[in-house]
């Protein structure tokens, strides 16, 4: 017999086979609340009245922490306060201690200060000139900027179609213009509006201090409920893990810290009764506990692989151009100008600073990967000069890249530390 009397005829079916059998043997994959919740025999309603609480404890939390945050947004915050409305009300069903917070919530009038602190912070943002929320004048922006740029391009495109050729030269800063406008723009606003909202914070508390304080003895009282149920529900409090803008709350453990546009994040679990043993965590869930951790302040330490954006083009800490210089030899002495340095985060993200970050306008590492950039560091060497500090993640090849520039171009360097930032 031949090979080709062996040959099998082709089968659709027997080739859609192996494709059928593993969509079918394909897991489903399951929350991390459904995973709790069959390890520790729970209803899934008990998991749904915490994740409910802690909703209302997020959303209140945040909204005393930055009310800026939530200004001209009436619709949002009407949506919210309805939901923690609805939630609130659920609490008639549950035991004593609920029925009390109902009250509490109730006469404390927790949904009319909420309303009162935006209308506050509203008025107190009108007078400095603010009259619409950051999202809607970037949104704008973005139109008004958009409109134009496409009437150019039309007209790019009909000139030649007319027989009227374009000169390249000509066409090569206009396209320049289209990429980096937005994002200039975009960068000034954000900026501006983190600035503000640093110099109002102080102003809004001391304006809305009693009203706020009611509203975090809600919080606070709302969480050794929580904290209670779960004791009663035999759940590891380890396992529970949340974030809240404010750390003064009772009964809570800090494992980690962002910043976060000017705030700090706080990723907390809650603490035992003093005297009480931890309640026992399945095995499947000892992976994820961690003992508590939290990190102050940054210490600079001794690392070797600096890099310096040198001829770096940009302004009001947007950097649109550089060169990236490999600065391993002075190490000691920038290990040095870090250690005799403040440090603070950055009110902007990463990619605001540098929009255009790319493989052709990056950062690397000394394998040659790109860097990703995880933290921004405003440094302020002796009170005398500013610079940026960029700390990128750990690299597949296990080194980090650190990455100094100028905030501005036109910035003045000391003549002490020319030697690092020139080319």
């Amino acid at each position: 017999m031949n090979e080709v009397e062996k040959e099998k005829p082709y089968n659709p079916e027997s080739a859609e086979e192996p494709e059928r059998r593993r969509k079918r043997t394909r897991p489903v994959r399951k929350t991390q609340s459904q995973v709790l919740q069959e390890a520790l025999g729970l209803n899934p309603e008990d998991i749904k009245t915490v994740e409910d609480k802690l909703s209302v404890v997020k959303f209140l939390d945040y909204l005393s922490e930055e009310p800026l945050d939530f200004i001209f947004k009436d619709r949002t915050v009407d949506q919210y306060l309805k939901k923690i409305e609805d939630k609130i009300e659920l609490f008639d069903k549950g035991g004593e201690e609920e029925r009390f917070l109902k009250r509490k919530f109730e006469d404390s009038k927790i949904l009319e200060i909420i309303k009162g602190i935006k209308s506050k912070t509203e008025d107190m943002a009108l007078k400095k000139g603010i009259k619409t929320s950051v999202d809607k004048r970037l949104r704008r922006l973005s139109l008004l900027i958009t409109l134009p740029m496409l009437a150019i391009a039309v007209i790019f495109l009909v000139l030649p179609a007319i027989g009227l050729p374009i000169d390249p030269l000509f066409m090569l800063p206009v396209l320049c213009v289209f990429c980096m406008l937005p994002q200039l723009v975009r960068g000034s606003v954000v900026k501006k509006w983190f600035r503000f909202k640093e110099e109002a914070r102080n102003e809004i508390y001391a304006e809305n201090r009693e009203d706020i304080l009611i509203v975090k003895s809600f919080i606070g009282d709302l969480l050794s409920d929580i904290r209670s149920g779960l004791i009663e529900l035999k759940v590891p409090l380890e396992l529970i893990k949340f974030s809240l803008f404010n750390r003064d709350y009772e009964y809570l453990n800090i494992i980690n810290q962002r910043p976060l546009r000017g705030l700090v994040e706080y990723y907390v679990t809650f603490k035992y009764p003093e005297g009480m043993e931890p309640i026992p965590i399945p095995d499947q869930f000892r992976q994820q506990v961690a003992p508590p951790e939290i990190v102050e302040k940054k210490e600079a330490k001794p690392e070797q692989n600096f890099i310096v954006l040198t001829e770096m083009k940009g302004n009001d800490g947007i950097i649109t151009d550089f060169i990236p210089s490999l600065k391993d030899k002075y190490a000691d002495k920038i290990n040095q100008m870090l250690s005799d340095s403040e440090f603070s985060e950055s009110t902007m993200s990463f990619e605001e600073i540098i929009p255009n970050y790319s493989e052709s306008l990056g950062i690397y590492c000394v394998c040659g990967d790109l860097a990703k950039i995880e933290i921004v560091n405003i440094c302020n060497w002796k009170n005398q000069f500013k610079f940026y500090l960029f700390e990128g993640e750990s690299c597949k090849c296990g080194e980090k890249v650190y990455a100094l520039s100028v905030l501005d171009e036109n910035t003045k360097v000391p003549s002490e530390l020319k030697e690092i930032f020139s080319s």
